[in-house]
């Protein structure tokens, strides 16, 4: 056992720091997971009565308000601090969720969503960078990765409430409100929360506050690591106040043209492969499978347990055993392959008990390929292929692509479902992702093992034979 200079174990510290500052995760993963069950409730003619337009507006809504949210929100951090910050959030996650269950009608929520989409994307940039300020370098891996489990935990848990209360509330009016208020009860305990942990030792240090930075170190620390961690923090600053800052003009260059499009092209591949048409409409998919709502509300809970676990295999047996590029093509081929199949089993068998239990394994064993590969290996590349002078430029701009190709799926699913049905919508998905996996085979670079120095020079060299060169 780890002990700091007050005598506490630092490793339990740095846990309940993480278990704390992550409820921001698992708000997130609640919130844009529950639409997959209230949806049911909320379109029909005494609720919202919603179209197909406007299911995918609420459902989107969210997704265009979390693009603003992760590209503001870095910027918002860096002023006023990590834990201020999410502090601010929870705030705007619980009113916004109590301004969804209470809407009257679609346009309200529509809005409402918006607002709490800014709070999820804010969230999804400022809890990891919160986590890995604070992370000991040897433990900044899995720490950092919790915020992934819990953002899967966060949709689980929205699948199993939903559950509950569509089988023994379903009759109830407006039972969609309830599913939604739910949220409201970690974003209570994320705030007050936060007030227990503190801030980042790194932005403190940033920002001229050195004694307390070393104090928070001390916490998290034994006394001569915290004393020569802070070296190092102050080493770090001062050079990135001798470097550059990248501006849009750089896009002129050539070599940082062609990186920036990798990095958005990785964040357009990964939703349009259709991952999000499984967490958000997943129940509606059951019910035109032949389920019924009850009955596909809980069988939704296996698309989450999958999610988990995914995630898991990912974080305890293959993130450091596999080259990125390769892990990445395997799980774009899964994925494709059971799009593939969900399209054959959809469009040849109609009016048969087999027919959702086929459509719940192809989507089960699509959710395995992609939570297990593409889903953490999106960000980990992501995070690996800008060098430290661009990486602000290009993370902001490649995150912001992702969450606005995240809003065209969850907008448009509903109005390719009412007018191309099941096979054609699937059909689509399986071969945008065949496009993907033939521009990633192509031009994805292989990360792993490299330092960011390395990884930059082969961008450098881009004209070199593509072989050579990744």
């Amino acid at each position: 056992m780890i002990k700091n200079i007050q005598g506490h174990d630092t490793k339990k510290t740095i846990r309940k720091i993480a278990v704390i500052s992550t409820l921001g995760g698992l708000l997130f993963g609640y919130d844009t997971g529950v639409v997959n069950g209230a949806l049911t409730y909320m379109k029909r003619p005494d609720q919202l009565n919603l179209s197909p337009t406007a299911e995918g507006l609420v459902t989107s809504s969210l997704l265009l308000g979390a693009a603003f949210g992760a590209m503001f929100g870095g910027r918002l951090s860096d002023k006023y601090g990590r834990k201020s910050v999410i502090k601010a959030l929870a705030v705007v996650f619980f009113i916004s969720t109590l301004g969804c269950s209470f809407s009257p009608t679609s346009n309200v929520i529509i809005s409402f969503r918006f607002i709490l989409g800014l709070a999820v994307g804010g969230a999804s940039v400022i809890v990891p960078t919160f986590l890995a300020e604070i992370a000991p370098a040897k433990l900044r891996g899995s720490i950092v990765t919790q915020n992934e489990m819990m953002i899967v935990t966060g949709q689980l848990l929205a699948y199993v409430f939903n559950a509950i209360l569509g089988n023994v509330f379903g009759d109830t009016a407006g039972i969609w409100r309830y599913m939604i208020a739910i949220a409201s009860i970690p974003a209570v305990f994320l705030w007050f929360g936060m007030f227990m942990l503190p801030e980042t030792p790194r932005w403190l240090a940033a920002n001229g506050k050195v004694a307390k930075a070393l104090e928070v170190l001390k916490q998290i620390r034994e006394e001569a690591e915290a004393e020569a961690e802070l070296e190092e923090i102050q080493k770090n600053i001062d050079e990135e106040k001798n470097l550059d800052k990248a501006t849009f003009r750089e896009l002129s260059t050539p070599w940082i043209r062609r990186l920036v499009l990798i990095g958005c092209v990785i964040g357009i591949i990964v939703q349009f492969s259709g991952i999000n048409v499984m967490m958000y409409y997943g129940t509606t998919i059951l019910e035109k499978s032949g389920l019924g709502t009850r009955a596909a509300l809980v069988a939704n809970i296996g698309n989450g347990i999958t999610s988990c676990i995914g995630v898991l295999v990912f974080i305890k047996l293959l993130s450091d055993r596999f080259g990125r590029k390769r892990l990445f093509l395997i799980g774009l081929s899964g994925t494709t392959i059971a799009m593939i199949a969900m399209t054959i089993v959809t469009s040849t068998i109609s009016k048969s008990y087999l027919l959702p239990v086929l459509v719940m394994c192809c989507t089960i064993t699509y959710l395995a390929f992609y939570q297990s590969c593409l889903g953490p290996l999106a960000w980990l590349l992501e995070s690996e292929i800008f060098p430290l002078r661009l990486r602000g430029l290009g993370m902001g701009i490649a995150v912001f692509v992702l969450w606005i190709s995240n809003f065209l799926v969850g907008l448009l699913f509903p109005i390719m479902l009412a007018r191309f049905g099941l096979s054609g919508s699937f059909i689509s998905f399986a071969i945008f992702s065949i496009l993907g996996f033939i521009f990633m085979w192509r031009f994805c670079p292989e990360t792993r093992g490299k330092s960011l120095e390395e990884i930059e020079q082969s961008f450098r060299e881009y004209k070199k034979p593509e072989k050579e060169m990744l």
